[in-house]
C-alpha cells in the first residue's frame, strides 16, 4: 500500500519554508545588482553630456553610491569595512557632491565628480600606506592569508602606485571639466580613464608574474 503524502508542501530548492527567498538568492540578487552598478558609473558619464539637466545625472549618480554599498558584499567588502571610518569619510564626500549637483543643477559640478572620485580612491589607497597593511595586500591576503616579505613589499609599492595614478587621473580629469567640451570630458571620464585602468592592472599582472615570481622562486631555492 503506498504511503500517504504530507500535507505540507515541498520547499522549492534556494527558498525558505517561509517562501522568501533564501540567504544564497539574496547574496545572488545583490552580486547581480553590484556587476549592473559598477558598469552603470562609467555608462552614465559616457551619456551625461546628452542631458541638460545635471541634477537627473546628480540623482543617478547619488543612487549608484548607495546601492553599491548596500550590495557591497564577500570578502573584499569585508576587508575593506576595516576601513571603515575612511571608507564613510569617502562616501560622504560623494554623497555631499551628488546632494549639491541635485540642489544646484550646476554643470560645473556634475563634470568635477569623476575627479573627487579619484580623490576618494587616492584618501582610501593612500590611508593604509599611513597606517598599513597596505590596500593592494589586503586583497592579496583574501587569496594567500601568509604573504612572504617580499610580496608584501610588492604590494606596498603596488598600492603606491595606484596613488600615484589617482592623484594624476584625478588632476587630468578636473582639467577636462574646465577646459574640454561635454562629449570629449564624457569620454575620458567615461571611457579613456577605464581603459587606462585596466592597462595598469594588466601590466601589474604580468610585471608579478615575468619579475616578482620568479624572483621570489630564486629567493627561496637559494
Amino acid at each position: 500500500m503506498p504511503a500517504a503524502r504530507s500535507g505540507t508542501p515541498e520547499t522549492a530548492p534556494g527558498a525558505s519554508a517561509s517562501g522568501a527567498p533564501s540567504t544564497g538568492e539574496r547574496h545572488w540578487v545583490k552580486a547581480v545588482v553590484q556587476v549592473l552598478v559598477k558598469l552603470a558609473y562609467p555608462a552614465l558619464i559616457l551619456c551625461a553630456w546628452r542631458w541638460d539637466t545635471p541634477r537627473y545625472v546628480g540623482c543617478m549618480l547619488f543612487a549608484i553610491l548607495w546601492l553599491q554599498r548596500w550590495a557591497g558584499g564577500g570578502p573584499v567588502a569585508t576587508s575593506l569595512r576595516r576601513l571603515s571610518a575612511i571608507d564613510w569619510t569617502v562616501v560622504g564626500l560623494l554623497s555631499c557632491a551628488s546632494a549639491a549637483i541635485v540642489l544646484t543643477n550646476s554643470e560645473l559640478l556634475l563634470r568635477l565628480y569623476p575627479s573627487l572620485v579619484n580623490l576618494g580612491l587616492l584618501i582610501a589607497f593612500g590611508a593604509t600606506l599611513a597606517r598599513g597593511p597596505s590596500m593592494i595586500e589586503k586583497f592579496a591576503r583574501l587569496g594567500n592569508p601568509d604573504l612572504p616579505p617580499g610580496a608584501v613589499r610588492h604590494t606596498r609599492r603596488v598600492t603606491q602606485v595606484w596613488c600615484v595614478f589617482f592623484l594624476l587621473n584625478g588632476a587630468f580629469s578636473a582639467y577636462t571639466a574646465l577646459y574640454w567640451s561635454r562629449a570629449n570630458w564624457s569620454l575620458y571620464n567615461g571611457v579613456i580613464a577605464y581603459v587606462l585602468i585596466g592597462v595598469l592592472l594588466i601590466a601589474e599582472v604580468i610585471w608579478r608574474y615575468l619579475v616578482v615570481l620568479p624572483r621570489a622562486a630564486r629567493s627561496e631555492a637559494a
